[in-house]
């Protein structure tokens, strides 16, 4: 007969608290989307606070709806609430958030990679049964938008102001006239950043995903960058040409890759003699419950239904995960040849790591 457990009443409650704040968030996911696509943050930031009936009027939009939208907003924190004028106000600090996509702390791509997750979730239940990945392909179709939405402003705000001068010697070469090979470049965000900053250098995205490829093309004609300078092309980490690069860029993609040990091995052969390779990677310790916080609880959600599946559906299927840690990054790039690797540069969402011959 089974012992009855005891527990601790004041540790339930606290607990199922923790519950409700999960799951309070969990459903927040949706309204957060729904906010974006109708444009409810740009114009609260725009048009300033509002009763449900007055953004109804200036938006055109069913008042009924609002109101539960903005109440739930308000509940969250997201939105300010004064009683006396019954105004929702979007404050500052929440437009950093919500509206302004030029923010370092933007993070609409975050909730939709979020809603991604759900999409995704009966593929991965799978894997955990048979062991097989999910292809990157296979995955939920707005996930690819979502990532590149989620990484573009640590990007915008740190890639050639902190990260590149963090690198030794990289900045003068690239302002001399170098060629760059930015490999696993999704939209192609990452290397349109760098090539709209180093005017005399070539750049060449690479990716195996073909519609990734057609999204940073499109991207590179908007910002009107010369094809001749800047291109995209589909192509592995493993198999991308034109060799003889100055510097190879990896953003946030390398424990993605299923043969991350291969990668390397390649990029050394592609590199010139005093060439870099600057590694960009989601931030983590190496020891396990060191990355039990906030930034830890994010990236391993997103790495059990995201990143580990796409690994193990590749060759090799390594699946270092998004939380792999510097210890384990520079043991795997070492082996694939390099002999110095060091952390450049760290954000609260990222580690750089330089390596060298």
């Amino acid at each position: 007969m089974e012992a009855t457990q005891i527990f601790d009443e004041s540790k339930l409650n606290a607990f199922v608290g923790q519950v409700l704040g999960d799951l309070g968030g969990a459903y927040s996911a949706a309204l957060v989307k729904i906010g974006d696509r109708l444009g409810l943050y740009r114009e609260l930031q725009s048009g300033g606070p509002a009763t449900s009936a007055e953004l109804a009027e200036r938006t055109g939009y069913s008042e009924r709806y609002l109101r539960e939208w903005l109440a739930h907003h308000a509940a969250s924190n997201y939105l300010a609430y004064d009683e006396a004028t019954r105004r929702f106000r979007l404050p500052p600090e929440q437009a950093m958030v919500f509206a302004d996509e030029e923010s370092p702390v933007y993070m609409i791509g975050g909730f939709e990679n979020a809603f991604s997750t759900f999409e995704n979730e009966p593929k991965v239940s799978e894997g955990f049964r048979s062991g097989q990945g999910v292809a990157w392909g296979d995955q939920a179709h707005c996930m690819f938008c979502a990532v590149a939405k989620f990484f573009r402003p640590g990007y915008n705000h740190n890639l050639v102001q902190s990260w590149l001068p963090a690198l030794d010697g990289v900045v003068e070469k690239l302002e001399r006239g170098a060629r760059v090979a930015d490999i696993g470049c999704g939209h192609g965000h990452s290397t349109l950043l760098m090539a709209a900053a180093f005017p005399n250098s070539t750049f060449i995205g690479y990716d195996f995903h073909g519609d990734s490829i057609d999204a940073a093309n499109d991207h590179r004609e908007e910002q009107g960058l010369d094809p001749n300078r800047v291109r995209f092309e589909q192509a592995t980490a493993a198999d991308f040409a034109g060799g003889d690069f100055d510097l190879v860029t990896c953003f946030d993609a390398l424990h993605d890759m299923g043969d991350p040990v291969g990668t390397a091995a390649h990029v050394y052969k592609q590199l010139k003699p005093d060439g870099t390779w600057m590694v960009v990677e989601p931030m983590a310790a190496d020891e396990l419950s060191d990355n039990f916080n906030p930034v830890g609880r994010l990236f391993y959600a997103a790495s059990t239904t995201i990143c580990v599946p796409t690994a193990l559906a590749q060759k090799t299927g390594l699946a270092l995960g998004a939380q792999a840690g510097e210890r384990k990054l520079t043991e795997v790039i070492k082996e694939g040849g390099f002999s110095r690797v060091r952390r450049a540069a760290e954000t609260p969402f990222n580690i750089v790591l330089e390596a060298r011959r």
